[in-house]
């Protein structure tokens, strides 16, 4: 876990990996909690017999947009950005999706700082994340995930 207290101390990660977070299973009920919440209920992630039989990866994977709600949980093992008044998710860039999470899979994100930049005391960082999956060479997602800090 990397500690982070000001803009100074953010900026010696640019250029550099930050971390990653521990490992997260995604299991069934997670996928079906998703979509109940997000009224995505595809075959593909929910009916587990129709996927075994019909789906092309034999099971129920997770939904990409699952995956990308993780990122918020995971970045905060990997660090604890203190002495901020807020914190904005500010957008998600050159996002590409590189294989499917199947149920059950364990996936882990890994951060790099990207940039980092004041803007008139709004510091804007650039995070490169990846989401592996474990046991398998092709991560699940790559791209740039943008947060908003207003250190105290």
């Amino acid at each position: 876990m990397v500690i982070v207290n000001s803009f100074a101390e953010y900026q010696a990660y640019e250029g550099k990996e930050i971390g990653s977070s521990e490992w997260h299973k995604i299991d069934q009920e997670q996928i079906n909690k998703f979509a109940d919440a997000t009224l995505d209920h595809q075959w593909i992630h929910c009916d587990e017999e129709r996927a075994k039989n019909e789906g092309p990866f034999k099971t129920t994977i997770a939904h990409g947009y699952l995956t990308l709600a993780l990122i918020p949980y995971l970045w905060k093992q990997i660090a604890e950005i203190r002495n901020v008044k807020m914190e904005i998710n500010y957008g998600i860039e050159q996002f590409k999706f590189g294989q499917a999470v199947l149920v059950n899979d364990e996936v882990q994100l890994k951060a790099k700082l990207n940039s980092i930049v004041d803007l008139r005391g709004v510091t804007k960082v650039i995070i490169g994340a990846t989401l592996s999956i474990k046991g398998k060479a092709k991560p699940a997602y790559t791209g740039d995930v943008v947060f908003l800090y207003h250190f105290a």
